[in-house]
């Protein structure tokens, strides 16, 4: 009887330990179900936090960019310094070491000194001709004359200024840092400020080549991702993962596509091709040039424009083929504006070449072992991020439309570029054949030519006398015979 009651009891024991252990695991269950719900609704919270700020900044900048290019030229060359001077100052802080900083004080001074003097030397070299042309128009010309005329000696007086301070400020213990800092500011300029700083080029020549670069660069990185998403298997490059080829290539059509419908838009503004002369913000109006006006291209015609060798080959291919369909391509034409031919060159470059700049990108924070370059706009991160490709667009627009589009004439301020480096006594003697020149053209009332030809007559030979510094002789000859 003993023993079974001392079995009894055990087999209950057993059943209360079983019974309370189950009900433990079953709470912990619980828990953990109920933690891991908890991680996946803050996880869900989290994203659409994320894409709403996402969204919220990228409406705001598609409408601050948009307000920026209908307020004009003007501001929107001082849209691309602030984006220069944030993408700047994210790559300054990359490399920053804090600790280090404090025992070389001023050498952050020293970093934007350098930002300026390249500021200084680039802008005025893009629009010089601009400022020659508005300030030559008001009484300010003549203080702003010298700083024109000896713009390159003084950027790069004040660049050695700069180089003489940082040998200076060499510190013993500092020399491997500052000297890494050193080029580091200098790679900086050379390939993120310097090939960015085109874009202000391009905005004078008209702001389609600067918009349409820059639109085709954003939207074949939507292409690319669409297709990608669609098609895409196949892995492009290790430094990026999630680019597939499908993508690669599927993003090069639809960039092609989109470019000719860009053009073909953009093209039918003045607002958007008129080059602009000065600085000046009122409206635009100008002839518009022929690749801007729709025009009728036939087989022939282009055929016609090969060289030699490849006109030999098409004309073997072409007796190759039946009459009927040989005389239906001879008549074949399709009318299109020349400047949609253009934007597909454009939609190539930024499909084929332009994406390696945010791979480039994409090494470079691997490097750093970083996600984003910085967290300057909210959902995006940082300013580089998004303009790593654009800063290689910039350079090839500018080529491009030099090379291939723009009209081998002078303008005003190229004329007035080579009339500085005149002096003044030969200035003068120009201003007297030009008011010939507008004499005969009928430009000029004719009561004014005994005037003019007294001072003519007076600058040539006080041009002569003076030389090269009789200036106040020269000055005071024409203005005498003038009557000033």
């Amino acid at each position: 009887m003993r023993r079974n009651n001392s079995t009894s009891r055990r087999r209950e024991r057993l059943k209360i330990a079983a019974s309370e252990d189950g009900t433990d695991r079953d709470t912990e269950a619980e828990a953990t179900d109920k933690e891991q719900e908890e991680t996946v609704q803050e996880k869900q919270q989290k994203r659409v936090a994320s894409l709403r700020t996402r969204t919220v900044s990228t409406v705001a900048m598609i409408a601050g960019f948009l307000g920026v290019i209908y307020a004009g030229h003007v501001p929107l060359v001082f849209l691309v310094l602030g984006l220069q001077y944030l993408i700047v100052k994210e790559l300054f802080m990359m490399a920053r070491v804090a600790q280090k900083d404090r025992k070389v004080p001023g050498f952050r001074a020293q970093q934007w000194y350098f930002f300026f003097v390249a500021a200084f030397y680039l802008y005025l070299r893009f629009i010089k001709n601009n400022l020659l042309v508005e300030l030559t128009s008001s009484k300010y010309a003549s203080a702003f004359a010298w700083l024109l005329r000896r713009h390159t000696i003084l950027a790069y007086s004040l660049y050695m200024a700069g180089f003489v301070a940082f040998v200076l400020s060499l510190k013993k213990g500092m020399y491997l840092y500052q000297f890494g800092q050193y080029a580091w500011t200098h790679m900086i300029l050379l390939t993120i400020f310097v090939p960015s700083s085109f874009f202000v080029s391009n905005i004078f020549e008209g702001l389609i080549w600067f918009l349409l670069p820059c639109a085709l660069i954003i939207t074949n990185d939507i292409m690319a991702y669409l297709a990608g998403y669609a098609w895409g298997r196949t892995p492009l490059i290790k430094l990026s993962p999630k680019k597939t080829w499908e993508g690669f290539i599927g993003g090069f059509f639809g960039t092609v596509v989109c470019a000719a419908l860009l053009a073909n838009v953009l093209s039918r503004f003045k607002w958007m091709t008129c080059p602009r002369q000065d600085l000046s913000m009122g409206r635009l109006d100008c002839t518009p040039d022929p690749i801007y006006s729709p025009n009728t291209y036939t087989l022939q015609a282009v055929a016609e424009q090969l060289p030699p060798a490849l006109l030999d080959v098409a004309a073997a291919v072409a007796a190759q083929l039946p009459a009927g369909l040989r005389q239906w391509l001879a008549g074949l034409s399709v009318t299109m504006r020349p400047m949609e031919l253009h934007a597909m060159v454009l939609a190539a470059f930024a499909s084929f070449v332009a994406p390696f700049g945010g791979f480039f990108g994409s090494g470079f924070k691997r490097a750093f072992k970083m996600k984003d370059f910085g967290d300057t706009i909210p959902g995006h991160g940082g300013v580089t991020d998004r303009f790593d490709c654009q800063m290689i667009m910039a350079v090839f627009a500018y080529l491009y439309y030099w090379n291939y589009v723009a009209a081998p004439a002078a303008s005003l301020g190229d004329a007035l570029e080579v009339a500085l480096r005149l002096e003044q006594p030969e200035l003068l003697v120009l201003w007297g054949r030009l008011g010939n020149l507008l004499l005969g053209e009928g430009l000029l009332p004719g009561d004014m030519e005994p005037a003019l030809q007294a001072a003519l007559a007076a600058a040539n030979s006080s041009a002569a006398a003076a030389g090269r510094w009789g200036l106040r002789k020269a000055h005071a000859g024409v203005h005498a015979a003038a009557g000033l």
